[in-house]
Parts: structure tokens; sequence; C-alpha cells
């Protein structure tokens, strides 16, 4: 982690800040490794301090070594003010997309003499090419997903409900190991499975009822994310239809993924395939999000993100086809970018339609 704050520290000059304030969660552990609910890191050109509460102090000296750890007072613009470092900052960097309107004002009063600097994506940028811990980590959260897969498919049966087998299915994961779900899973039905995000209802699950299971855990603090499009029995025959579409658009997006490609173009590799059979309208989000200690996080593979992948990242390919009133299907793996191609994390059988 020091390599890190190290990287953050020589960007500084690039924005015109002496300092830069990290207080958004995510960033704020891929500096630090400190896991408290309160506190920010002041990263300066020659040394980085961690602020935080009587609450967290003995944790953050343990979680970050690397850091000098300061004590946080009533609040942390006054902390800040009456740090002895702050007299060689001239210009602040913040965290413009975290930090909210009451504290940007307080810091402005309190910090007289001292510029503040709205930054956003700095970290964040960094955060996208993975080392080879983050990647083990996030391998271990995605290996959780294929084991859960294949408990749900067992447990479903005519009767239960879209929410019966969300908690099912997460309650598994949590005796496996998880630490948390990483997001509402999306446990959508029938007709109700033409919602993209169509997170689990009341709603019973019958014969011939195709099943959309979007889910995702966090683990050692990384994320993971999978959807599998299954159905009860025997499915309607345009279901069958555009689940093979979907397959083909998500092969193709595979296909696309490998360093150096622009991440529109792997969005438009899938998008072209939907559109070619008919159903481009029906397709109407990305293709894919990076996943890291966020689950969705740059870059994001859509036909407004030209971000080039590099070796390192980790992005979903999930393109979907959504038909309102009749049903929806949506395929999605998680994959490490490497040089001449792709690594499937996610290994749970896709290659037809499973009929439970």
């Amino acid at each position: 982690m020091k390599n890190r704050v190290r990287k953050v520290a020589g960007t500084l000059a690039d924005y015109g800040a002496d300092a830069m304030l990290v207080m958004q969660p995510e960033n704020r552990f891929y500096l630090s490794g400190f896991t408290g609910s309160s506190g920010a890191l002041l990263v300066t050109k020659k040394k980085a301090y961690l602020i935080t509460d009587f609450r967290y102090l003995e944790q953050a000296r343990e979680q970050s070594p690397h850091l000098e750890v300061i004590k946080m007072t009533d609040n942390l613009a006054d902390t800040l003010a009456a740090m002895p470092e702050k007299t060689g900052i001239r210009a602040l960097a913040f965290e413009s997309g975290y930090v909210n309107y009451k504290l940007y004002e307080e810091l402005g009063r309190k910090l007289s003499g001292i510029k503040l600097v709205p930054l956003e994506g700095v970290i964040e940028k960094l955060r996208q090419v993975k080392d080879d811990q983050e990647l083990a980590a996030i391998a271990r959260s995605m290996s959780l997903l294929d084991e859960g897969f294949d408990y749900i498919c067992g447990w479903i049966k005519p009767g239960v409900t879209e929410r019966a087998v969300e908690l099912e299915l997460e309650m598994f994961l949590r005796r496996k190991g998880a630490t948390a779900a990483a997001f509402p899973f999306i446990i959508a039905s029938g007709p109700r499975s033409s919602l993209p995000h169509g997170t689990a209802s009341d709603r019973l699950i019958g014969p011939g009822d195709v099943i959309t299971l979007d889910f995702g855990v966090v683990l050692d603090h990384y994320n993971s994310d999978m959807t599998r499009t299954v159905a009860l029995g025997t499915p309607p025959g345009t279901i069958r239809k555009i689940y093979d579409i979907v397959l083909e658009a998500q092969q193709a997006g595979l296909a696309a993924v490998r360093a150096g490609v622009k991440a529109s173009a792997v969005d438009a590799a899938a998008r072209k395939v939907i559109e070619s059979h008919g159903y481009g309208e029906y397709f109407g989000h990305g293709t894919g999000h990076g996943v890291g200690l966020a689950v969705h996080e740059g870059p994001r593979l859509s036909p407004r993100d030209d971000t080039v992948l590099q070796e390192g990242m980790v992005v979903t390919v999930e393109p979907g086809i959504y038909l309102p009133g009749t049903g929806g299907v949506r395929i999605e793996d998680s994959v490490v970018v490497e040089r001449d191609g792709c690594r499937v994390l996610t290994k749970s059988p896709k290659n037809k339609l499973i009929e439970l």
C-alpha cells in the first residue's frame, strides 16, 4: 500500500495540489488498509496521515503502519486546521464526487488561505488495474457464486417466492464465508424477468417460468458479480429464442475483451449481435462494468466509454434482452483482462438454457 500512496502523492503536482484529502471508503481502504467506518487520509508530497477518532486509533495503527495516525478532535475540518503539517499546503485536493457541500464549506472556512481543488476519479483510475493479491481475492469471491448457483438451482421448486430464493441464496453464500451481499440480489421470474433490475418480490415461481438470478458477494473486501437465466420446467419458445441470441452476444463480447481494446468496442461487439437479430431496442444498458472494491466501478463497457482496457482489469460482460409482458434474459460473467484475451472467473454453466 505504500506504493499506492506514493503514486497518489506523485500525481498531486499534475493537478496543482500540495496534498489530497481522501474520504471515499473504497479509496480510503485502497490506500490504507483501514476498515473503520470513520476516517480520512491526508496525502502530501512527502508524507501521508490517517485521521480517525478515539474509537479506531488502535485499529488504525495496526492496519495502517505505513501511515501516521492522527486523533480527530471535534471534527475533520478542525483537526486539519490544527495540524502543523498544513502550513506547507497551499492547495488541497478533495474528492468532489464524495465531499458534501457542508464539509466543503467547513473546510473553506477553517482552512483559510488554502485553495480547495476538486478532483474526481484519480484514485478510482488507479484502482481499475488490479495487482496479483487483488485478483486472487476477486477470484475467491467469484468462486463462491458458482457454488451458490449450483446450490440454488437444486433448491428452487414450484411455489417458492422470489424473496425466498433471495434469502436462501444469500444465507448459503454467507455460511460459505461471504461477509455481505454486494447488492440486493436480482431475482425476477416469469414476466418480471423483463425488469433489468427486478429485485425479489413476493411473486410465486411456477412451472414454465424463466428466472433471472443476478447476484454477488463481498469476500475479503472484494466484490463479485454474475448473472444466469434459468427456467423452471419448459419455458415459452420466445424465451428460448432470445436466450440463444443473448448467449451469442455474450460470447462475442467475451471474444472482444483483451488489453489494448477500447471498452466501447466490447460493448459494440455484443450489441451488434442483438441488433442483427432485431432486438436492439430491447437492450438498453451497457454491456458491462468494472468490479473490485466496489461492485460497479470503471471502466464501463458502454458506447460512451473509450477507456483502453489494460491487463489486470476485471470487468463484467452482461448483455440482455428484455421483452415487457413476456420476460427477459441476461447472461453475465466477470473476467480478467489479459494481453491476448480474457480469463473468465465465473464458471457456472450457460451454454444452453437450464431447465430445473
